[in-house]
């Protein structure tokens, strides 16, 4: 290929990137700046300009996903044998080729599950952690040796860094120095020592460096503020003495510090590179101007280190709609709240899989999950289990199920007080433990003992107060409900694993303080960690960006939270009002037949309240259930995709005869006007919509 054609389509800044071919190079990318194509282009440029053979190239990523999009590019720009793998994935290789020659005998066994190992070394010293401080423990053993910690240096190194042990530092270090025994003595490796024993044998063996150095003398390394000490050990070995190496990164997307990244390899390199090429991308590609300038702000707030080198987006889009700042009352109001404006849109032609709910911890997606739900919205959640499919709740309602009879009838008092015995066991502790997965199990948990507190506070639709049989089966309807897996919907999804991903719309919940920034986040460092995580996930939207807090956490509670600080300046200067105003903005429905002013969704999309009577063509909502399933058949979509149960009802009851009356009904938007309009309006007239026949679609064996 002509290397000049590999340039084309190319903007100044990733020309001039795709042109630095030699010597250190250092690309500093914003979101939504290109910086796959930019390095993808520089490679193949390389390779069509014989500047550098593909298999002298070792370019390398942090997901799976990343490698695979990195080989696809390069294949469409004629350089197909480039090796683009994660840091595991390749040293992983190198150490299987280069094992018989720099150590002999039998290679390691990669060990199946590191929690076994932390278990079995756990119980060597006398401890015995459950599932939860296992994962713990494990995650804290994987920190130490990314870390470059040795079991007799933990205890100073885990003050030193302030982190918050699943156990006392003294203990961590026993069972992390077992662990090590009894790797050693099984001859099992862990992820983490298949890096630190492919530097080894590099570093140790002149003969292997000399076979590698020849092999790989091109090295690329992207998303390089996310680098741990044992990667660039591992970088360092590969490279020697040598500096053909172009590491890509944003220091203002630094959000894995906790697992040991550091952005200080990234933000040093000039030091240790003082010739190295410096280019910057900043022309955002993703998102609108509204949003980019919302994400310039946040950013430009930032404090330390890493906010000397923040990068000012440019956005390059059109414009497009304004963010939206919502309060809300309470979180449930909050979460029913993001899911109308999902719903409507929806009703605007987003596809689902195009809309995303962001949380800063998992135990939130419940509230959203139910809500959607409500919604008649198919959803998935990303990154994690579905709440009633986590092992915790699971067994939480395994017990409640088993005290549902006994405790019949119970007074609310009695019944919130059973439920907290109840999960005391397995989690609920009046305080939040330390230890990160112990604590999302903790949420969790406490997630569900609010839902009692939430039962108990209102009275049942026959005035009773709520008792333990209610509560189950309050549950049971939830579980009942949630979206089936595998449909592709909505995303809901923590800020973590957003990263790397985007929509064209995305509802950020939860924004107050305590949550974002989360409360264990104490210093200094850890905050602007917080700030650059809000960056992130502000950064996903393509044209619609929401955002919202609550001031309870139950209705009717105190209103005594506050906005996240990272707000500050972005949000309307009397929010609550504001939000009082965008409720106002729909206008009032009142119900047609005895003038109340509604409120329900449903009734809302009936045009009636519905104790009020109604008369309806009951052929014709039957007509039009059996048009709407054919119809979600042909389509394979869930039948309430095309139209609620409430709409259909509006649209018999009010027998729209033109495109006017039909698009004043609840529920019918343009895009499902023009997709859906006329098939409905034929049914109204008493015929069949154009093309189906009566018995159109329908399974054979109905």
């Amino acid at each position: 290929m002509d290397p000049d054609r590999v340039l084309e389509g190319l903007d100044p800044e990733q020309t001039e990137a795709a042109r630095a071919l030699r010597g250190p190079v250092c690309i500093l990318a914003g979101a939504g700046t290109g910086k796959t194509r930019a390095i993808t282009h520089r490679i193949a440029h390389a390779v069509a300009g014989g500047v550098v053979s593909e298999q002298q190239i070792l370019a390398v990523t942090f997901t799976a996903r990343a490698a695979g999009e990195m080989r696809g590019r390069l294949r469409s720009l004629g350089a197909p044998r480039v090796q683009a793998r994660t840091f595991h994935a390749a040293a992983l290789r190198q150490l299987g080729f280069f094992w018989g020659e720099a150590v002999g005998g039998p290679k390691p066994n990669l060990m199946k599950s590191k929690i076994q190992a932390v278990a079995r070394a756990s119980h060597s010293v006398g401890l015995q952690p459950d599932r939860l401080g296992l994962r713990d423990l494990a995650g804290e053993i994987e920190w130490a040796k990314v870390t470059q910690v040795r079991p007799s240096d933990y205890e100073t190194a885990v003050v030193k860094a302030g982190r918050q042990a699943p156990m006392t530092g003294g203990e961590v270090a026993r069972v992390f120095e077992a662990y090590e025994d009894l790797c050693r003595e099984e001859h099992l490796i862990d992820f983490e020592s298949v890096l630190e024993l492919t530097a080894a044998i590099i570093n140790d063996g002149p003969k292997v460096a000399q076979r590698f150095r020849d092999q790989y003398r091109y090295f690329v390394v992207d998303e390089f503020q996310d680098v741990n000490p044992l990667q660039k050990l591992l970088l360092d070995a590969w490279l020697g003495d040598r500096d053909d190496l172009c590491v890509v990164g944003d220091p203002s997307q630094t959000i894995y510090s906790f697992t040991g990244a550091t952005p200080d390899y990234l933000l040093g390199f000039a030091d240790r590179f003082p010739h190295a090429t410096l280019v910057r991308l900043v022309r955002d590609y993703r998102s609108t101007p509204q949003v980019v300038r919302v994400a310039n702000h946040v950013i430009s707030q930032a404090k330390g280190a890493a906010s000397a080198k923040h990068l000012t987006l440019r956005a390059q889009r059109p414009d497009g709609s304004d963010p939206i700042y919502q309060e809300y009352d309470d979180e449930p109001a909050e979460a029913t709240g993001v899911a109308r404006k999902i719903s409507v849109l929806l009703e605007n032609g987003v596809p689902a899989s195009e809309v995303a709910v962001l949380v800063r911890t998992n135990s939130q997606s419940a509230a959203y999950e139910q809500a959607l739900s409500d919604q008649g919205v198919p959803f998935s959640v990303r990154g994690g289990e579905r709440f009633f499919e986590r092992p915790e709740i699971r067994e939480a309602v395994h017990l409640l199920r088993g005290a549902r009879h006994g405790a019949a009838g119970e007074e609310a008092e009695p019944l919130v007080r059973l439920v907290r015995q109840l999960l005391s066991p397995i989690g609920l502790t009046d305080a939040a433990p330390e230890g990160r997965q112990v604590r999302e199990r903790w949420e969790s948990l406490s997630a569900l003992a609010q839902l009692a507190e939430d039962m108990a506070a209102k009275p049942t639709p026959d005035g009773r107060t709520a008792s333990m049989a209610d509560f189950v089966d309050e549950i049971d309807m939830r579980m009942a409900t949630e979206h089936a897996p595998g449909f592709e919907g909505v995303t809901i999804a923590s800020l973590h694993s957003a990263k790397g991903l985007e929509w064209d719309a995305v509802f950020l919940v939860g924004l107050t303080e305590g949550m974002v920034p989360i409360i264990y986040a104490e210093t200094d460092e850890q905050v602007e960690e917080e700030r650059r995580l809000f960056y992130v996930g502000v950064t996903r939207a393509r044209e619609h960006l929401a955002m919202s807090w609550s001031m309870a956490r139950s209705p009717g509670g105190r209103r005594t939270r506050k906005p996240s600080r990272f707000l500050d300046g972005l949000r309307p200067a009397s929010p609550s009002t504001s939000g009082r105003r965008d409720r106002r903005k729909g206008g009032v429905v009142r119900c047609r037949v005895c003038t109340d002013v509604l409120s329900d969704v449903t009734e809302r999309k009936l045009g009636r309240c519905v104790d009020c009577p109604s008369t309806y063509d009951e052929a014709l909502l039957e007509r039009l259930r059996d048009w709407r399933r054919r119809t979600a058949q042909d389509q394979k979509l869930p039948a309430y995709v095309i139209f609620t149960d409430a709409t259909l009802q509006a649209i018999a009851e009010q027998e729209p005869s033109s495109v006017s009356q039909l698009s004043s009904v609840s529920g019918v938007g343009s895009v499902k006007l023009d997709r859906y309009g006329e098939a409905v309006l034929a049914l109204v007239a008493g015929g069949e919509p154009a093309g189906q026949a009566a018995g159109d679609g329908e399974d054979e064996d109905e």
